[in-house]
């Protein structure tokens, strides 16, 4: 039952749950979505591992696509590895075809060697600039597609430099677990209100710590608009080692934001698009 409480003094974007790959399937993750629109589905890139837990095959995408003809699902492309090392290297054509093909119009750039990146590649001042002018590149190439940039210790050499005159497709993600799923007793400060830059969190969030953690934000960010995200905690392992995205886990997630009372209203849900 939805608890009775004061409105909260923050805005939810969306709740975010990464990792759906093949062992759910696409249709129920529709399903969901129609029903709570403000749900987002993060599919995880990694060329290596495509197939494997936590990262969807060419087939699941390719159904994922058809259940998501009208374009209504909320979808972020968590690219890791090569795929954001592309990316730095100024190559969108992937982003481009994901958005075209399935429909994804957030893109995640994991840029930390937990998730396989080449961290070489902004090293040094002269090379993360040249990282950050093909993001800026990709943000004009790509105006419909918003671009998050994690914000930690490992990324700092990007994210400073894009604090200088940030594109209006570009957010940015607190995750100072650096994509390691570990919980925080404390939240980053947001970015200041004249910024205009949007902006969530992410590091050990659980169906298990949610409302704890939601309440720990809501002192952290009063007034903002944001979004939380996570993956580690949605998986399952079942009795015959198959690690599986667990639906029930995302479902209680859904279930405790409507009644700790942080669910999002109608204005901050995606208006559908036509396929491309």
């Amino acid at each position: 039952m939805k608890r009775t409480r004061e409105a909260p003094t923050f805005q939810l974007r969306c709740l975010g749950f990464c990792g759906a790959d093949d062992s759910v399937e696409p249709s129920l993750l529709g399903a969901i979505s129609a029903q709570h629109p403000w749900v987002e589905w993060g599919v995880l890139f990694r060329k290596d591992r495509a197939g494997l837990p936590r990262y969807a095959s060419s087939a699941w995408l390719e159904r994922l696509g058809e259940v998501n003809a009208k374009r209504t699902m909320r979808l972020a492309a968590h690219l890791c590895s090569c795929r954001v090392d592309e990316l730095l290297r100024g190559e969108t054509a992937f982003i481009a075809q994901l958005h075209d093909d399935v429909g994804f119009r957030r893109v995640q750039i994991n840029a930390t060697a937990a998730n396989g990146c080449d961290v070489s590649l902004f090293a040094s001042d002269a090379q993360a600039e040249t990282c950050v002018t093909a993001l800026r590149n990709a943000c004009e190439a790509l105006p419909h597609v918003e671009f998050i940039v994690q914000r930690n210790r490992e990324t700092r050499p990007l994210w400073e430099r894009l604090l200088n005159e940030t594109p209006a497709n570009m957010s940015m993600l607190f995750d100072d677990s650096m994509g390691l799923g570990v919980s925080t007793t404390s939240w980053p400060a947001p970015p200041s209100t004249t910024s205009g830059l949007r902006f969530g969190y992410a590091g050990g969030l659980s169906p298990v710590n949610l409302a704890q953690q939601l309440a720990l934000i809501e002192t952290t960010a009063p007034g903002r608009s944001l979004w939380v995200d996570m993956e580690s905690s949605l998986r399952t392992l079942l009795k015959d080692d198959s690690d599986i995205f667990d639906a029930n886990k995302a479902m209680a997630c859904v279930r405790c934001v409507i009644d700790e009372g942080f669910e999002p209203s109608s204005s901050e849900t995606p208006a559908a698009q036509p396929a491309s």
